[in-house]
């Protein structure tokens, strides 16, 4: 761009009041680069200011004549190409529209309205598949959260359907050509590669553990494990019906010492925690918390404890074992969490399911179904629902990650001791 001179705040300012009038105030616009322009004529902005006005009233050809000049003058400002695009196509120029467009991309790769104005030029000029990757490009380009101005709600739209629609016709073309090998290894754990393929298809995301305290490298990272890691769960399921009959009691005759799960003080963030903080919409019966045994608790829940002893949970003394009787209210929802270190798995033993109750970790979601048990990583973030009109409870323990040796196990015990020492004397 040309030096700076001394009054080029006074001319930037006022053709950007004259691109906020120029939708609902087209003389007051007029008027605002009027008075730019005697200022500085030859003001790249104030020419690609003066060539937007042009193509508005449409005089493409008279806009190009003005961004071409401007474009020499400046050829790093980046509005000035893709007004330029805007007028070559116009004019119907797509050639010199797409190199316009390149211009602006490889001063800026992730600019967004000229990676979607290059997906509609590919698609008028036949090239459709280049048309999707770069649709595709604009949505990886706009940062997770961003709220989209109007004007590009529907770009956005047309985007998403044209990288969906293109995600079903490779999906199809991949279940054809698949289809033989998956019937010839129907018998093999394939889920690895469905997730590999769901990924590459945008049908699922990678989700990686998150720990808030402690992670330990190189442990394998799965939302959901495998039974055959866990030959005690079975064990686990026969004593349902036991496990449930005394959460019942509980519910009946205990109900006073079913707390909120959730107890953090007033003065903290508390972010996604704010509705159910202190709520009794989700809430706990612990049997054994922080590694602490609540004796009162656990002498009204003996075969609960007694199957819970036959199991190698967590230890760490002031951190594990935790087991409790979670139960969700109705119509409630868990929001998106992680929970504190990947070295620990987390154990659900559905005992109450009135209706639909459903939990996702990472990119599985799954029904809880009464009885039958499942291990995840906790790390990875996850949420629950209870969609049904009555409360939903669970019996919630923690267990060592199957990978730890024992020698890593003590080596953690005393290190997490240590730390928790520290962290809880003044």
């Amino acid at each position: 761009m040309a030096a700076v001179q001394p009054d080029d705040a006074r001319i930037v300012a006022l053709v950007r009041a004259s691109e906020q009038a120029l939708a609902s105030r087209p003389g007051e616009a007029a008027e605002l680069l009027e008075q730019a322009r005697r200022l500085a004529p030859d003001h790249p902005l104030v020419l690609n200011a003066t060539a937007f006005q042009m193509l508005k009233k449409g005089d493409a050809a008279g806009a190009r004549a003005v961004l071409e000049r401007a474009t020499s003058l400046a050829p790093r400002l980046q509005p000035l190409w893709l007004t330029l695009a805007l007028a070559y196509r116009a004019l119907n120029q797509p050639d010199a529209e797409l190199a316009a467009l390149d211009r602006l991309l490889a001063l800026e790769p992730r600019h967004v309205l000229a990676l979607l104005q290059k997906a509609t030029l590919l698609e008028l000029t036949g090239r459709h598949k280049q048309a999707v990757g770069a649709y595709r490009a604009a949505l990886v380009s706009i940062p997770p959260g961003t709220t989209l101005p109007p004007q590009l709600e529907e770009p956005i739209a047309i985007a998403q359907r044209a990288v969906a629609e293109a995600g079903l016709v490779l999906e199809k073309l991949l279940d054809e050509g698949l289809h033989q090998l998956r019937a010839r290894y129907a018998a093999e754990p394939l889920d690895r590669f469905e997730r590999c393929i769901d990924v590459m298809l945008s049908k699922k995301r990678v989700y990686t553990p998150a720990p808030a305290f402690m992670h330990f490298p190189f442990l394998s990272n799965r939302e959901f494990y495998a039974r055959e890691h866990f030959p005690w769960l079975a064990g686990l399921e026969q004593a349902t019906e036991a496990i449930r009959e005394e959460l019942l009691a509980v519910l009946k005759d205990d109900s006073d010492s079913i707390v909120p799960y959730l107890d953090y003080p007033e003065h903290r963030p508390l972010d996604q925690w704010r509705d159910l903080n202190r709520s009794r919409r989700w809430s706990a019966y612990f049997l054994w918390r922080d590694g602490d045994a609540i004796t009162e608790h656990q002498q009204r829940c003996p075969r609960t404890v007694e199957a819970l002893n036959r199991i190698p949970r967590f230890v760490i003394p002031r951190r594990g074992p935790t087991a409790l009787f979670s139960i969700l209210d109705a119509h409630t929802h868990i929001p998106p969490h992680t929970g504190t270190s990947n070295i620990r798995l987390t154990v659900h033993l559905p005992l109450i399911l009135p209706g639909q109750c459903r939990f996702r970790v990472g990119a599985d979601t799954r029904d809880w179904v009464l009885g039958q048990a499942w291990a995840f990583d906790d790390t990875i973030e996850h949420e629950a629902w209870n969609d049904s009109d009555l409360p939903r409870a669970i019996l919630i323990f923690d267990i060592w990650h199957p990978e730890l040796t024992e020698a890593e196990r003590e080596m953690l015990t005393t290190a997490t001791a240590v730390v928790a020492e520290y962290s809880d004397t003044p």
